[in-house]
């Protein structure tokens, strides 16, 4: 409130400082009970068992193999396992990565049971991953009865299961006896013959008023006309449609209908949300983060902003209906979705509490909303940005830059000055390809020419989001910086560039119904590594009162050395209040923790495969335990089938 006297907000914040200075208590038995830690994602864990002065000891207390290594899935170099397990009376439980759930039991490592969720495994999978499960309990069922707590899984062919927690039967009363059809009512592009599946459900869905609310994961850049980005709820128990919303509106009594022009209407496509939803249960409200309309890298048949792609925006869970929303990226031109889940955070702003909704994004930035009604924390600056775009595109002339936090990742023009390399005759190479790239800072619109896109499609941050500790008012991230070489491609040119051996390593999107192709690439030197000085992956704490970067460290060890120089990775942390942060994410195989406080590492160990998925923490019987799924990334970091918990030696 303005106005409020100096002395009164001192007073409060001193009293919140010495709130979070008091001696921890020991905490109950506490569980991890959906995949962002809760229903808000905020991944932080009451438990305190595990602190800096112990965390050196920690031991490895199972190990799981799944005994899959893609083998699951047709295209095995498309798959990875990135699942996030939830506890549930003393079992946690998983999807593989073909998408069999399984259930371990949380003190030993041993199988519970496991279900065949015999989805098809003569398909390629646009992204065959799949991060995990959800719970739902019915409380008006007897304890003991049939799915009294139900585990709801989604498939990579597009199903959505209901499956008893206890035994891992199909609950029958959901849908087609025990599971939904996803591909319904989306225009699914899939054909019989077609081996390509391109609609896929990867994140686990959304729990809420006996509502289960699930987007989807859409192919990109094949073409304009493509899936329908809709997200649905579901009833709990019967599986039937309850609502739908689609971000791209259809109707013409939406008030952001004449946004858009009737025809690009005809076919705009995907804006779907990919990354975890989150939910508010005492608001009744669902926070979702929507990507790009299709294609990604041109947009002149989607003129305007189009909303509400690349967005967050607020929805009622009783109806569907839109509360608020707030667009982060106008008009995307370069893969910048709201990749990672929303956090649902208690904040200290200018001395009062308020609720609030905290957004990561591709583009490196914190966005800060009102939970209620979705204003600004932090401000918001409409900025102009860089317009020589390709005939035909018509970029957006400004974009939203918040007015705090700061930017998690370098944004500006990459230069001849930021070439680097292992040696000598590597930075050079470096630097002579820099001379002759476009590159103009974030938000430079898709050329004919090789341009430099920073941040990269991948991020800043993806899917691994934010981890909120409200006692401490830090969220903390992990970010990427990765340049991409990115190029629009004239039609014409697309097969024969498609088959040139100078592009052999480039990832080329079809984007059918354009003049223009696409084609990128990580922005490496010869020896392999990024073309720009390191840190290519930090870690990085983020002080919620004031807007600021508390600490930032380079998350990541090289391949050649022992060397913590930041890497790039996929993957999330978590926090715990006994003041640990747990994450892996780097492509080099390892878990760490660090101080929540300083960003001081503490302790790290070496996992049998790559650790690109978010870790979990649960205590039973009085001992804590830290989980995570160990199956790499698909070829960038060792390939493995590995769910391990760590614990403190008995």
């Amino acid at each position: 409130m303005s106005g409020t006297p100096v002395y009164r907000r001192r007073s409060w914040i001193a009293f919140l400082m010495a709130a979070i200075a008091a001696p921890a208590m020991s905490a109950p038995d506490a569980g991890w009970p959906a995949y962002g830690g809760d229903a808000g994602g905020t991944r932080y864990s009451p438990l305190n068992e595990i602190t800096p002065a112990n965390v050196a000891d920690l031991k490895v207390a199972w190990t799981f193999r799944t005994g899959e290594l893609g083998n699951g899935v047709k295209d095995w170099k498309r798959s990875a396992f990135e699942a996030t397990p939830i506890l549930y009376n003393g079992a946690l439980y998983l999807t593989t990565s073909s998408t069999d759930v399984i259930a371990i039991d949380a003190v030993s490592g041993a199988l519970r049971w496991r279900h065949d969720s015999q989805s098809r495994n003569d398909l390629h999978y646009s992204d065959g991953v799949s991060r995990g499960v959800s719970l739902w309990v019915d409380e008006a069922s007897p304890r003991d009865a049939l799915c009294h707590a139900r585990i709801y899984a989604p498939t990579l062919d597009g199903r959505l299961l209901a499956l008893d927690a206890a035994t891992g039967k199909a609950c029958t009363d959901f849908g087609d006896n025990g599971a939904v059809n996803l591909l319904k009512d989306i225009r699914s592009q899939f054909e019989d013959g077609d081996e390509w599946r391109d609609y896929l459900v990867t994140s686990p869905p959304a729990i809420l008023d006996g509502k289960v609310i699930v987007g989807s994961s859409i192919g990109d850049n094949r073409a304009v006309l493509e899936e329908l980005g809709t997200v649905r709820a579901f009833d709990a128990r019967s599986g039937a449609l309850v609502w739908s919303w689609d971000p791209i509106p259809r109707d013409p009594t939406n008030p952001i209908y004449k946004a858009w022009s009737p025809d690009s209407l005809k076919t705009a496509s995907a804006a779907n949300a990919w990354a975890p939803l989150s939910v508010d249960p005492t608001r009744h409200l669902v926070f979702v983060p929507t990507g790009s309309a299709s294609p990604d890298f041109f947009g002149g048949e989607r003129p305007g902003d189009n909303r509400w792609a690349n967005s967050v925006v607020a929805l009622e869970g009783d109806t569907g209906k839109l509360k608020w929303g707030q667009q982060l990226v106008h008009h995307d031109l370069w893969d910048y979705d709201v990749a990672s889940q929303p956090t649902v955070a208690d904040l200290i702003h200018d001395g009062h509490p308020v609720a609030a909704i905290i957004q990561a994004t591709k583009t490196g930035f914190l966005f800060t909303f009102d939970r209620d009604t979705g204003a600004p924390i932090f401000g918001i600056v409409e900025k102009p940005v860089p317009q020589d775009a390709v005939a035909g595109e018509h970029p957006s002339p400004t974009q939203p830059f918040p007015v705090a936090p700061p930017a998690l990742t370098p944004q500006g023009p990459i230069t001849a000055d930021d070439a680097w390399g292992l040696a000598w005759f590597d930075t050079r190479g470096c630097r002579s390809r820099i001379e002759g790239y476009r590159s103009e800072g974030i938000f430079q619109p898709p050329a004919l020419k090789d341009s430099l896109m920073r941040p990269g499609n991948a991020g800043g941050v993806n899917w691994g989001g934010v981890a909120f500790d409200s006692k401490r008012q830090l969220a903390v991230t992990y970010a990427m910086n990765l340049p991409f070489v990115v190029t629009l491609v004239p039609r014409a040119d697309l097969r024969r560039e498609a088959q040139a051996e100078e592009y052999k390593d480039f990832e080329f999107g079809r984007q059918e119904g354009t003049p223009y192709a696409m084609r990128r690439t990580v922005f490496k030197s010869a020896l392999g590594v990024p073309c720009i000085a390191p840190p290519w992956g930090t870690l990085t704490a983020v002080d919620m009162v004031r807007g600021t970067i508390k600490w930032q460290i380079p998350l990541g060890d090289t391949p050649f050395i022992h060397m913590n120089v930041g890497m790039p990775g996929i993957g999330g942390p978590i926090v715990t209040a006994g003041g640990l942060v747990f994450i892996a994410a780097s492509l080099d195989d390892r878990l760490r923790a660090f101080d929540t406080d300083t960003g001081k590492r503490l302790w790290e160990v070496k996992l049998p495969a790559g650790g690109q998925a978010t870790p979990m923490t649960y205590s039973i019987g009085g001992r804590q335990f830290v989980v995570i799924a160990a199956g790499g990334y698909k070829g960038d970091s060792t390939r493995g089938d590995y769910v391990v918990a760590y614990a403190l030696p008995h």
